[in-house]
């Protein structure tokens, strides 16, 4: 009870009062009858202009607690969030009830982003949702923060708050601003809220809040979520299983998987199976994500495909099941992305496909987040004499660009180096690099990481071990998880159904390639296939014995199922007039006798006549798209040109990367005039395909 004093009957009565007079407001304007009472306790606390952050589970209403606040204060509330898709659903409800909101963000246009800031300084707006990388836009700042801003902003709401800590599971230098803001806003209410947060990230957001930041936790335990861990050997088990489970599930669902290229592949499965899905990743541009969400929203789908580029904001109430088919970096991915089941109250089955060599895949995610100290000191050293663009330092330093980014931004939060337009210079009156603290995070991923791999192999109940985890200190068991109900059978390796294996055989033989889309502007490449994926399957571990380890030629079923992918995507309805193959740097033969075999098979006739003019090293050594570029720029060359001036032809090689070679290769035949250059390879690798 707030506002307790000496005349404590008295204000007890007050209290009562004041809630009852909210709540009927509540009822007026949102149709909700009362506050449950953790919301009660965040929105008095709000209305008495203090700063709180809220942990509470997903789907429990805490939007509720910054959206009827706003409409008890006199002018603009901005909501900082990173979910653009909760901006969107949340804009339309709130116009559907008659509160003006509207929201800035990239997917909004210059001219509606700078109509909707009008509306704010007319304070027409109760209620602004903005993106946080809005921060680093000058006009944003100058417009909200200036001391004669004529918006009158009333109360400041940070969702997803576990973003503001560099130790969250999510952190983000963006959010780290917003914090850094509040200082220009004093005396008004911050509302923080997250679904996600240890004892660790709370006491680092109530740094960054302020001291006087007040934490009310609710109950982070989900007794309708019903938990599984399925024990299996390999990708094609993982896809039987689908096949055998998804059809006596209750719909709708949703299947994470951790690269775009598994989502393609697993809905395409599943599609062959007969089950209504769709694939949903970053590759998609905005317009054809929001028909997808609109379509599952709608029980248009049985099942999303998705990365977690999926289910951030989403706000679906339905949805009965979950399954990852791959264990995510923490406990804290996990519990947050499986707490988008079930939160109309129902049952909903959770499923987690477990095999421990997946550990690579996250484990590479921590790499690039948090890299190596050595990569730290070697980025500094290069650009502590000179200042560089990025292009420059990646070329220099030899590592991966999204690792770049990271250490960079690191860096820049560290004061070690600034960006001044699109340099990166040496702050020379810095101090001493932090490596203590910047391991110090590593090491928190990597335990994270053995924390989740952990729960895969617990015998406890597995929502008490998740709750644990986050610090929930009202966990028990929910009697509804494997290892309560079959604690002997769930440790047992799923063994596949023999004749769903066959079937799945037949289907990576036929139907798993892979479109190569090229975007480049001057050059006659066409739409390109790739037979399989390198790292899915068997596939990637053929090619690697048979470069690398002396195994000899690639064997017929790769060449078989290169031609049944081709003959998928192009049939008879391409003319091509020769088969030619990139010459080799270390792989001596194999992709020449490749090429043979395929030209037999589509009876093309195959060209030695594309050749190196120089020597290049392997693209392998190079951790980046702007090493591998110039590595092979002006390599290539083609005897007798003239032969192939305005013929098609087929551009074979063994795995397509980087795709640096294809394209160097490309521009110099479309120098000569060919009329198509079709790259066709057995398969396309998934390195840095997270979302």
């Amino acid at each position: 009870m707030d506002n307790i004093s000496e005349n404590k009957n008295g204000v007890i009565e007050q209290a009562v009062k004041d809630r009852n007079y909210y709540e009927k407001e509540l009822r007026s304007v949102f149709k909700i009858e009362r506050f449950k009472d953790t919301q009660w306790d965040v929105v008095s606390k709000v209305i008495k202009k203090e700063k709180i952050l809220f942990i509470e589970k997903t789907g429990y209403g805490k939007s509720l607690c910054y959206q009827f606040p706003a409409t008890q204060f006199d002018g603009t509330t901005i909501v900082f969030s990173p979910l653009i898709a909760l901006m969107r659903d949340q804009v339309n409800y709130l116009k559907s009830i008659g509160i003006e909101a509207a929201t800035i963000n990239s997917e909004e246009s210059s001219g509606g982003n700078d109509d909707t800031l009008k509306k704010a300084k007319e304070n027409k707006l109760r209620i602004l949702y903005v993106a946080p990388e809005r921060q680093k836009n000058d006009k944003w700042i100058n417009t909200v923060f200036a001391e004669d801003s004529k918006i009158k902003i009333s109360f400041v709401v940070i969702d997803e708050a576990h973003c503001i800590s560099t130790w969250g599971h999510d952190f983000r230098p963006s959010f780290r601003r917003i914090a850094n803001l509040l200082k220009y806003l004093p005396g008004l209410p911050v509302l923080a809220t997250t679904a996600t947060a240890t004892s660790q990230t709370v006491q680092d957001v109530k740094e960054q809040m302020g001291s006087e930041t007040s934490v009310i936790r609710g109950d982070l335990f989900r007794d309708n979520l019903f938990l599984n861990v399925i024990n299996t050997s390999s990708d094609e088990d993982k896809m039987v299983w689908l096949a055998e489970k998804i059809p006596l599930l209750e719909k709708p669902g949703i299947i994470y998987c951790g690269t775009r290229s598994e989502v393609e592949i697993t809905n395409k499965w599943l599609k062959n199976m007969g089950i209504n899905s769709a694939a949903y990743h970053a590759g998609f541009d905005s317009f054809e994500r929001k028909q997808i969400e609109e379509n599952f929203k709608n029980n248009k789908l049985e099942c999303l495909i998705a990365t977690n580029a999926f289910g951030m904001g989403v706000d679906i109430s339905n949805i009965r099941f979950i399954i990852h088919m791959q264990f995510p970096q923490s406990p804290i991915h996990y519990y947050q992305e499986i707490g988008r089941a079930g939160r109309d109250g129902k049952r909903s089955d959770i499923f987690l496909l477990f095999n421990e060599i997946d550990k690579d895949l996250p484990q590479s995610f921590i790499d690039s987040a948090k890299p190596q100290l050595n990569h730290y000191y070697k980025v500094i050293d290069i650009i502590r004499y000179e200042s560089l663009k990025l292009s420059d330092i990646q070329k220099i330093a030899n590592l991966r660009k999204t690792i770049i980014e990271n250490i960079l931004n690191d860096l820049i939060e560290q004061k070690i180096i600034f960006k001044e337009t699109s340099y990166y210079s040496y702050n020379k009156n810095s101090a001493a690099f932090d490596d203590k603290f910047i391991n110090a995070l590593r090491e928190s991923k990597l335990k994270e990481l053995n924390s989740i791999m952990e729960y895969c192999n617990s015998s406890i109940c597995r929502m008490k071990y998740l709750c644990n985890y986050l610090d929930d200190p009202f966990a028990g068991n929910c009697g509804n998880c494997d290892n309560e109900l079959n604690p002997i059978e769930n440790k047992k390796q799923y063994v596949p159904n023999g004749n769903l294996k066959n079937i799945l055989a037949i289907f990576l033989k036929k139907d798993n390639f892979v479109f190569l889309n090229f975007n480049l502007k001057r050059t006659n490449l066409v739409t390109g296939v790739a037979a399989s994926y390198y790292g899915f399957s068997e596939v990637g571990k053929i090619i690697h014995e048979c470069k690398y380890n002396n195994k000899g030629d690639f064997p017929e079923n790769l060449v078989s199922m290169t031609v049944n992918a081709f003959l998928s995507v192009y049939g008879n309805k391409k003319t091509v007039h020769y088969i030619l193959f990139v010459p080799p740097t270390e792989s001596g033969e194999l992709v020449k006798n490749f090429a043979n075999r395929l030209a037999l098979k589509l009876k093309i006739p195959i060209s030695g006549d594309l050749i190196k003019s120089r020597v290049t090293e392997p693209q392998k050594t190079f951790e980046n798209t702007a090493l591998k570029k110039d590595n092979l720029k002006g390599a290539f060359n083609l005897k007798n040109p003239e032969k192939y001036k305005g013929k098609s032809v087929i551009l074979v090689d063994d795995v397509y990367d980087s795709g640096a070679t294809i394209k160097e290769i490309g521009r110099m035949l479309t120098d000569y005039e060919l009329k198509e250059i079709l790259p066709l390879v057995i398969a396309k690798t998934v390195s840095g395909d997270k979302l």
